[in-house]
């Protein structure tokens, strides 16, 4: 995506400047888990995080369960602990054994049309998998971009086992750049999902457009009950591309967001905050009618896409930057500066995802036509952190 060059000054200086947000997502009570919620979610907390973490923590490399990907984007985890995993340029979901890394091709999602940023990126499985063995797609067509269910038989032969695209919201701009595209199930059993503004700034600010913003809605598409307005599936807005989504042990949930020239953010969401863009990049003493970031970072250092909690902190995995940041949390707050990992060993990173208590799933992504891919690339390899 096009940005200034960071000054070099700037870029040795790096000031990452940590604040707190007042307002806490866990007194939303559509962030409330309900009892019960099924299987697994994603992006579920851990249950294990310490209460306060750490200031430093720590990460090591357990290994690779996966290579050769081609430019993978989204990862879900289905019950049992098996992954699935998209190809953003060719459409094809694929299923992981983390048993032994073995991969099995599930097909290829009908519609998706590749090009720029867009593609088929973000997968979720829903906490009704059980029951209905459905899986969700944000994916970019023609025309827009649009989240879909789909049937999943793993009992057809292999490249078959996707059955028909139920597009459950369609008419999200598409754009060359900022397509946004992670979704995930909350602890509340709703659908968010991370969409960008297209590269039309003006679009996170317009009440009336699904792009820049999170949107929340039940599994069929229609509002989700306690939305700021009750027609429609905004939940916040002036975001500028947000690609990763998860929620702490409380139901806070965190997203992380693309800075232009100057901050990459890390956001705590709640319901109806306007988190500024365009008028608004990074943090301001006095910001206003708008939210806060709750961590930022300079755009050359970061380039934030997927986001975990894991260990009781925000994971959340750098493109441009081509490191794993980790931010300690106490409650609402960040509880120490945030700290590095991994920079340059594995090139870009896309997608973190909980791997169980104290680990992690980190993803690759030197195949996306922006990286340089090294031998193996792009894979999934497995973390313990802490």
């Amino acid at each position: 995506m096009s940005r200034r060059r960071v000054s070099a000054v700037c870029a040795l200086a790096l000031a990452l400047l940590v604040g707190g947000c007042s307002q806490g997502g866990s007194r939303d009570p559509a962030a409330r888990p309900p009892a019960g919620t099924g299987a697994p979610s994603a992006s579920r907390s851990s249950s294990a995080a310490p209460a306060t973490p750490p200031a430093r923590g720590s990460v090591k490399v357990l290994g690779t369960l996966t290579s050769g990907l081609d430019s993978p984007w989204g990862l879900a985890a289905l019950p049992g602990g098996d992954l699935l995993v998209s190809s953003r340029d060719t459409g094809v979901v694929e299923r992981v054994s983390v048993r032994d890394g073995r991969r099995t091709r599930l097909g290829r999602v009908p519609g998706v049309d590749p090009g720029g940023e867009g593609g088929l990126l973000g997968l979720a499985v829903p906490p009704t998998y059980g029951s209905d063995h459905q899986v969700y797609a944000y994916f970019t067509t023609a025309s827009d971009n649009r989240i879909a269910r789909m049937g999943y038989d793993p009992g057809k032969p292999a490249g078959h086992q996707l059955g028909a695209v139920h597009v459950v919201l369609r008419g999200i701009p598409k754009g060359q750049i900022h397509n946004g595209g992670r979704i995930a199930f909350g602890p509340d059993r709703m659908l968010y999902a991370g969409t960008g503004e297209s590269g039309q700034g003006g679009r996170a600010q317009d009440e009336k457009s699904p792009a820049g913003k999170i949107l929340r809605m039940t599994p069929d598409g229609r509002p989700a009950p306690g939305n700021p307005d009750p027609s429609s599936v905004v939940y916040s807005s002036g975001h500028r591309n947000v690609q990763g989504l998860a929620w702490d042990r409380d139901g806070r949930l965190w997203a992380s967001e693309f800075g232009q020239d100057t901050w990459d953010e890390l956001n705590l969401i709640r319901r109806g905050g306007n988190y500024g863009w365009p008028e608004v990049e990074g943090r301001r003493k006095d910001a206003g009618k708008f939210v806060n970031p709750v961590a930022q970072w300079h755009t050359d250092q970061a380039s934030p896409s997927g986001v975990a909690y894991v260990a009781g902190s925000v994971w959340l995995a750098g493109l441009r930057g081509e490191r794993l940041w980790r931010v300690p949390l106490t409650g609402p707050r960040a509880a120490a500066r945030p700290q590095a990992f991994l920079t340059g060993r594995y090139g870009r990173l896309r997608t973190v995802l909980p791997a169980g208590d104290s680990q992690l799933w980190l993803v690759t992504s030197n195949t996306d036509g922006r990286g340089k891919p090294r031998r193996g690339d792009d894979r999934i390899l497995r973390l313990r952190v802490s």
